[in-house]
């Protein structure tokens, strides 16, 4: 069996990709999105971390993250983040998928898949593409007609901060926008 080998990039900014276990749509409730919230307060306190974009799916969401000068594990924030919201959902009688004994045994839980998903962030380019792609996700995904109409997303601050406009693939009010192609992202994670 191949060895699996995470990215090493020291202070860098990484794209990543959580799936719920078997696509359960738990992000979909609103307890489940505060448990996220306080699961990433809890992991950026211990270990810190900057969320530069991030949005949230029922089944998935997608993250860029930039992590300090001389620090490169990313795994260990993941896997704070991961039990922290698995602790508080079960303790609030959150559902989950079945899993095998043995996946019980090696303390797994049918909350979250076992891996997630990153790709090192290369230039400024590269950046911009995947705050793209995270943005359109929810219209991609038919969740939202437009990156503004999604409430679980960056996308507000982003306009905010003047990195987008309002209207930005809108199609509102019989506008026509065309689909990015993000077919040329070096990717290959989940949708």
């Amino acid at each position: 069996m191949p060895e699996y080998r995470r990215a090493f990039v020291p202070g860098g900014t990484f794209f990543f990709t959580l799936v719920t276990e078997r696509r359960a749509p738990l992000l979909a409730d609103a307890a489940a999105r505060t448990f996220l919230r306080t699961a990433f307060h809890v992991a950026r306190e211990r270990f810190p971390f900057t969320v530069e974009a991030i949005v949230l799916l029922p089944d998935h969401l997608h993250t860029l993250w930039t992590l300090p000068d001389e620090d490169a594990n990313f795994s260990i924030r993941w896997s704070l983040l991961k039990a922290t919201f698995t602790r508080l959902w079960l303790a609030a009688n959150g559902s989950e998928q079945s899993v095998t004994e043995s996946r019980r045994r090696n303390r797994r839980r049918g909350v979250w898949q076992r891996r997630f998903w990153e790709h090192s962030i290369r230039d400024d380019r590269d950046f911009e593409r995947h705050c793209d792609y995270i943005h359109y996700n929810p219209v991609k995904h038919e969740l939202a007609s437009c990156p503004h109409a999604w409430e679980f997303s960056s996308f507000r601050r982003f306009v905010r901060d003047g990195y987008y406009d309002e209207s930005w693939l809108c199609r509102c009010r019989g506008r026509r926008s065309k689909a990015p192609n993000f077919l040329t992202l070096d990717r290959t994670a989940p949708e």
